[in-house]
């Protein structure tokens, strides 16, 4: 089922994880949504400069950025109430996860290319 899956960190560099997971993501037929604040757009679609700027409901808060700027953003994500947020490698946060998980939200240490590619990133699967 498409996700709506916000990317922290998304970046317009063809070599960097968050933009190999927005590609990714769009050819699974999910919605992503690039956050980054020195972007205004990648590929045609619009980028948001903070995780406040987005309105839409949001099943999967995907990181990208290392915990120096993932720890000021607590209340952002806390408020934006993502079903889940992967830990993608390098930006594993415990006071993040913690309070995550204190909210009730899934937080998932993974990678989210290999969950994509191995049939493992839909929502209803994680829940179960």
């Amino acid at each position: 089922m498409p996700q709506t899956v916000v990317i922290l960190g998304a970046s317009e560099k063809s070599d960097r994880y968050s933009n190999k997971a927005f590609h990714l993501l769009k050819e699974y037929g999910h919605a992503p949504i690039p956050v980054s604040p020195r972007l205004k757009e990648l590929e045609g679609m619009h980028v948001f400069s903070t995780l406040s700027e987005v309105t839409n409901p949001v099943d999967t808060l995907t990181m990208y950025v290392g915990p120096d700027k993932s720890t000021p953003l607590k209340n952002e994500i806390l408020a934006m109430k993502p079903k889940r947020v992967i830990f993608n490698p390098g930006s594993e946060n415990p006071e993040l996860e913690s309070a995550l998980q204190k909210s009730g939200i899934e937080v998932v240490i993974g990678c989210t290319l290999v969950m994509l590619r191995t049939n493992q990133f839909e929502l209803e699967k994680t829940l179960n």
